[in-house]
């Protein structure tokens, strides 16, 4: 029997110990196949392109990643070279010599892992033959109409041809292939169905049929037991997707989803309870200095408020240092990421603010991308505007500046009133009348093509949020991803986010939800909701989420509109906070990042890896323990002070100044409470531990 050295693991602080085999990975190969893979099309290369590199640790040069050939992402992202291991390298080379277009390189992001990359057109000629071994095998048959599940069927058949090849030559070593969607599903069954000697696992990030219901604005969650699965999938015309999914679910030794929430979704649409629970995660990196951080945020804080001075032009009777930037982010899914609530939210937010006499603004922005064809012509102006007066102001303070050192030479103190002349007075107000507009802000800074029927454009004009000067609720819809190279807003989605305030994602439909993921490691308060693998996922480490500045709204027990008070009351409850509230509250919404780090969230794949090898191989593999890594018990504690949360310190907090207490700066403390937080997450295993006997690979990364 073949079996691993034993490794007992020591989970969180106060936890009970699970004790799992260190798996002897050099005589293992491990595949992981995604239509992902090399191919940036949605939150799914995420989790592999940030996971690469705590699985190529672990697992060297027996980890291959396996995904679509397109010629531009070749060029421009993977290095080629040969494959190092005998038995890839004789299926790449047979592949090859029978008419197929195999790629073979290293994937140039951290960890560097190796990748098989298959040119899907190249094959096509081979669809009707491949159409035809599917439906031996499990009697499902695909339209000719629908392209994207045929190039799934050539991906699909690819790769169970390339897997077979490889185990023919494997010399000794036992495959384990994981598979991400129904995309990648088709290898996995055609696998399954010839018999081939791979332990399986599969992974659902979101359910095919749950999308398309959720989208429908039906009450998805509390009806999931009620839905006939194959009359609603057959009415959408996906009903030979929904079967492919179903079958890979039921194929595969170990089934795995990425939330709690995902993964009832998952027993009830697809049949099948899922083994473990896999979140996902981030590669998180600490700066040397504890705050830069929040440097980087005032820094790029500066650059939003350059943009919105021009976006504002002849309308900026607001204060910048008192204006809250927030923003909603992704596909543009109008009710499934909850972009409807939100906007009735502010609706409600601008009300409260006008009617406190508040002087405090928020700047929505909305980086949904949609159907444009340029971008705004007013918008363009504003930025032009802007830049002129900025120059202006510099040559009148270059002349002004010359004038008063040459008076200070002479020793003299310059006569204020003469020190402008008539010329620079006349150039001021010729700058002071170029920036009157006779019309509002633009809510949109692109041409849209369906101005008319776009759901967020409709919603806008409903509220009557149209960036008036009484307005307290400004509206940016961006319908672009974010790039450094736009003559508009030249930020990266990254900087953008730094600069921000609060991230709001009140999702409906997420099984997982990178964007309030990613605003947490940089220290980003975010609204999530408990629909959300996130939001649930931090309801069950974090004690008191909102203090932490993780604002979880009940989209599961709550009818909409109460949902949407509970917003509001989020929303306006942050507006109220003060400038070292908000400080503080960074500071500890950054200190959960250690949570979502793949190096701690590993742990679970590293699970279901054991598992998945003991169902495939049983009589030469044996786990100690199949249960999973516990949290139970396990919660980040409530801060002793508690200041930036809105629903439990109104009260003990200060009121929304700069001016702070005495009695604050001694209730809190900060370095007590990091390393409270930090003693919390500490673990020598899901921290930076790396297995005994691997290697550094080329690229190896460095905090």
């Amino acid at each position: 029997m073949l079996r691993g050295r034993s490794l007992s693991v020591t989970s969180l602080s106060g936890l009970p110990q699970w004790e799992v085999e260190e798996l002897p990975v050099e005589d293992l190969l491990l595949f992981e196949v995604a239509w992902e893979v090399t191919n940036k099309v949605g939150g799914i290369y995420t989790v592999i392109q940030t996971k690469a590199r705590t699985t190529a640790d672990e697992w060297g040069d027996n980890y291959f990643l396996i995904g679509p050939y397109f010629e531009q992402n070749m060029k421009t992202q993977v290095e080629k070279c040969e494959p190092a291991n005998d038995a890839v390298r004789r299926a790449v080379d047979i592949m090859n010599q029978h008419g197929c277009q195999v790629h073979f390189g290293r994937w140039l992001i951290e960890g560097s892992p190796y990748v098989v990359l298959f040119d899907i057109g190249f094959s096509a000629w081979k669809l009707d033959r491949w159409k035809g071994d599917l439906w031996e095998a499990c009697s499902v048959g695909i339209p000719y109409h629908d392209r994207e599940a045929n190039d799934m069927l050539i991906f699909g058949s690819l790769t169970a041809w390339f897997l077979k090849e490889v185990t023919d030559h494997a010399d000794g070593k036992h495959v384990i292939t994981h598979f991400h969607e129904w995309q990648a599903g088709t290898g996995l069954i055609l696998s399954r169905a010839r018999k081939l000697p791979i332990a399986t696992m599969f992974t659902t990030h979101a359910t095919l049929l749950g999308r398309y219901l959720c989208a429908a604005n039906i009450d998805f969650y509390n009806h999931l037991d009620e839905f006939d699965i194959d009359k609603e999938a057959g009415e959408r015309q996906i009903y030979h997707r929904y079967c492919l999914e179903r079958a890979s679910v039921h194929c595969a030794h170990v089934f795995t989803t990425v939330s709690e929430i995902t993964a009832i979704e998952a027993e009830h649409m697809l049949k099948r309870k899922p083994d473990v629970v896999t979140p996902n995660g981030l590669n998180v990196k600490k700066f040397s200095a504890m705050h830069e951080f929040q440097n980087l945020h005032a820094m790029y804080k500066a650059r939003i408020q350059e943009f919105v001075r021009g976006h504002f032009y002849g309308h900026l009777d607001f204060d910048l240092e008192k204006t809250l930037f927030f923003f909603i982010a992704g596909r543009y899914e109008f009710s499934n990421k909850g972009a409807d609530i939100f906007l009735e939210s502010l609706s409600r937010l601008n009300f409260l603010l006008r009617m406190h006499k508040s002087d405090v603004t928020v700047v929505v922005f909305f980086i949904m991308p949609a159907k444009t064809n340029n971008f705004n012509v007013e918008t363009l102006k504003g930025q032009a505007v802007r830049k002129q007066l900025w120059d202006i102001a510099h040559s009148v303070k270059e002349k002004f500046g010359k004038k008063l050192y040459d008076a200070l030479l002479r020793g003299e103190i310059p006569d204020m009133n003469n020190i402008l002349d008539r010329d620079d007075l006349t150039i001021m107000k010729r700058a002071i009348f170029s920036t009157q507009r006779q019309s509002l802000p633009p809510v949109t800074t692109h041409n849209m093509i369906d101005d008319s029927t776009d759901p967020i454009l409709s919603t806008i004009r409903r509220i009557g949020l149209f960036n008036s000067r009484t307005d307290r609720v400004k509206v940016i819809l961006h319908p672009e991803f974010l790039s450094s190279t736009s003559p508009l807003l030249p930020m990266d989605y990254e900087e953008f986010v730094r600069g921000c305030h609060l991230g709001v994602f009140p999702s409906y439909y997420e099984p997982w939800g990178y964007t309030p993921a990613e605003c947490t490691v940089m220290g980003i308060p975010s609204v999530t909701t408990n629909l959300s693998g996130f939001g649930c996922f931090m309801q069950e480490h974090v004690a008191d989420p909102t203090a932490y500045g993780i604002y979880i709204v009940d989209r599961r027990f709550r009818s909409p509109d109460d949902s949407c008070n509970q917003l509001t009351k989020f929303l306006y409850g942050f507006c109220k906070q003060s400038r070292r509230q908000r400080i503080i509250q960074r500071n500890r919404t950054e200190r959960l990042s250690d949570l979502l780090d793949w190096r701690y969230l590993g742990r679970y794949y590293q699970h279901a890896r054991h598992l998945t090898l003991s169902r495939a191989f049983p009589d030469k593999f044996h786990v100690e323990s199949t249960s999973p890594p516990t949290t139970e018990g396990f919660k980040y504690p409530r801060p002793s002070s508690v200041p930036p949360s809105p629903t439990g310190s109104q009260v003990s907090s200060p009121q929304s100044s700069d001016v702070e207490d005495e009695d604050e700066d001694e209730r809190y403390n900060e370095e007590e409470e990091a390393e409270r937080d930090r003693l919390n997450i500490k673990s020598p295993f899901s921290l930076g531990h790396v297995p005994h006997g691997k290697k550094k690979l080329h690229g190896e990364y460095k905090n």
